[in-house]
């Protein structure tokens, strides 16, 4: 454990005990707020760097948001911190693009695993180790979408560190392996990449915790390629209440 001097975790500077068991987990941190207002009685408890965590509950839970800024290297910091406060199970809420044909911006996606292109995963697992979802949270949020009547996929997501190597990779040196790699995600059926799901998924198989993931998508540069309809969402909200309504069917599993 590291504290620092007030006795709270060094990074996100929660004490033990200040977050439920269930925790979202956006990237942005203006969007704890807006989480936090789906919660009973939301508490601000710490806004420290990147990471800004709200405590409230639901169906008489105790539930928290924490933000995790962009990529896995903060995002690990988080869960690491966050189980050793007492946290359990985590649900990654963010944006994506679309990566398979048939994925359109404002669809919802179900990360059911994760391609490991970034390299916070190396330092807890070998490259051979799969990063996957919990399969009660996938059921989770499979059920939520389905209730909430969302368009929505369950797949695999392709994880990266670099955000202007996936969307300008000819001006990149190594732009051979890029594209090339990317052709390969794409003849896999990749549904949508983002940046965060494989750290996650790989910290909480490491952690012995429960994680999965769901985004919002925004827009899917191959079906502009195609010259498809391809609309641009930003409205995260759909996302944000699939998370919710997630938590709120495995509180209630749990409970049984």
């Amino acid at each position: 454990m590291l504290y620092s001097d007030n006795g709270r975790f060094y990074h996100i500077q929660v004490a033990p005990g200040e977050v439920g068991r269930y925790v979202i987990m956006p990237g942005d941190p203006k969007r704890c707020a807006k989480i936090a207002k789906y919660f009973d009685d939301p508490v601000l408890i710490a806004d420290s760097r990147e990471y800004v965590t709200y405590t409230g509950t639901l169906c008489g839970e105790k539930v928290s948001v924490t933000s995790t800024g962009i990529g896995g290297p903060s995002a690990s910091i988080a869960m690491e911190e966050l189980v050793q406060a007492g946290a359990d199970t985590f649900i990654r809420i963010g944006t994506c693009g679309g990566m398979d044909i048939d994925v359109k911006g404002g669809d919802i996606v179900v990360a059911t695993g994760a391609i490991r292109m970034e390299g916070t995963s190396k330092e807890y697992a070998p490259i051979e180790f799969p990063a996957v979802a919990d399969f009660q949270v996938v059921n989770a949020l499979v059920k939520a979408a389905s209730d909430l009547g969302t368009t929505f996929h369950t797949g695999v997501v392709e994880c990266k560190d670099s955000f202007y190597g996936q969307h300008s990779p000819e001006t990149k040196p190594v732009s051979y392996e890029l594209l090339n790699k990317w052709d390969a995600w794409l003849k896999l059926g990749t549904k949508a990449s983002e940046m965060e799901s494989a750290a996650l998924f790989i910290v909480a198989s490491a952690l012995k915790v429960r994680c999965g993931s769901t985004f919002l998508v925004v827009a899917n540069q191959e079906r502009a390629k195609a010259g498809l309809d391809n609309p641009l969402v930003h409205d995260t909200d759909l996302a944000v209440r699939v998370a919710v309504e997630a938590i709120k069917n495995l509180i209630m599993e749990d409970k049984k």
